[in-house]
């Protein structure tokens, strides 16, 4: 069926915005200024937005080539940009089955069109859902998914809209208490250790947006509790994975990690 609500071009919405900041070209007036009015406040949210893709990118390859998981649950997709999870999970692994969840109608009407399938083997879906009703998303998701089976749980970037960070890990247990052993947790999300990001986040929520909440990096270490963190552990996203000259790199105000579900 399709989505009957209207998209909203008045008020900024942070998954255009970020499709600004990456250069894309999925985004209205009111995404260009709050862009704009972003990286006036924060230079570095351009890097960071680029930095979170490539975060992405080194997770899921390496969920996929080297740890063998091949099925992917992404949830708070966001628009559809370079290298999406479907296609590096199926370059690394033809039949990694992905399913994409998001509730925004333009994120939707996108994934309709751009977030086919790579090969003959795997499967790309995506389901409607709101992240705060893991419940809904962990039934959906048993019509494509093997639940009997490890399960990767992604959520790039997108808790910090969670009101409290109370919610953030009643959302997070829900998800990883419904999936079995062998499962993991990729995650990352803002950070308040540079008070010109929270500045921004702050502007963002008077344009009308959904607030973004920037968590202290010991709270967003605390979601994986309970779960065997990859190394090197919950870090600046440039960190991850990286070299030397990627460390040195501003725009870290994003802390993240891969755990695995006992």
């Amino acid at each position: 069926m399709a989505d009957k609500r209207p998209i909203r071009t008045d008020i900024p919405h942070s998954a255009r915005i970020w499709n600004y900041w990456l250069g894309g070209r999925d985004y209205y007036e009111a995404d260009r200024m709050a862009g704009e009015a972003g990286v006036a406040g924060y230079p570095e949210i351009k890097a960071m937005a680029i930095q979170s893709r490539q975060f992405l990118i080194r997770a899921v390859q390496y969920l996929a080539a080297d740890a063998g998981i091949r099925q992917f649950l992404d949830i708070g997709t966001g628009l559809p940009t370079m290298q999406n999870t479907h296609e590096v999970a199926q370059a690394a692994a033809p039949e990694s089955r992905i399913v994409y969840v998001d509730n925004d109608p333009l994120v939707l009407a996108h994934a309709r069109a751009l977030l086919v399938n790579t090969t003959d083997e795997g499967v790309t879906t995506y389901l409607e859902a709101d992240f705060h009703q893991p419940d809904v998303i962990l039934a959906d998701a048993r019509n494509v998914l093997n639940f009997n089976k490890p399960i990767a749980i992604l959520f790039i970037g997108v808790l910090g809209h969670a009101r409290s960070y109370g919610e953030v890990r009643r959302v997070v247990d829900a998800m990883m208490d419904g999936v079995p052993s062998g499962s993991y947790l990729v995650l990352y999300d803002g950070a308040t250790d540079d008070r010109a990001y929270v500045r921004m986040c702050e502007n963002y929520a008077k344009t009308g947006g959904v607030p973004y909440n920037p968590r202290s990096s010991a709270e967003i270490t605390g979601i994986f509790e309970g779960l065997e963190l990859v190394e090197p552990g919950v870090v600046p996203i440039n960190h991850w994975r990286t070299d030397e000259a990627a460390h040195a790199i501003r725009g870290t105000s994003a802390w993240g990690g891969v755990g695995r579900k006992p």
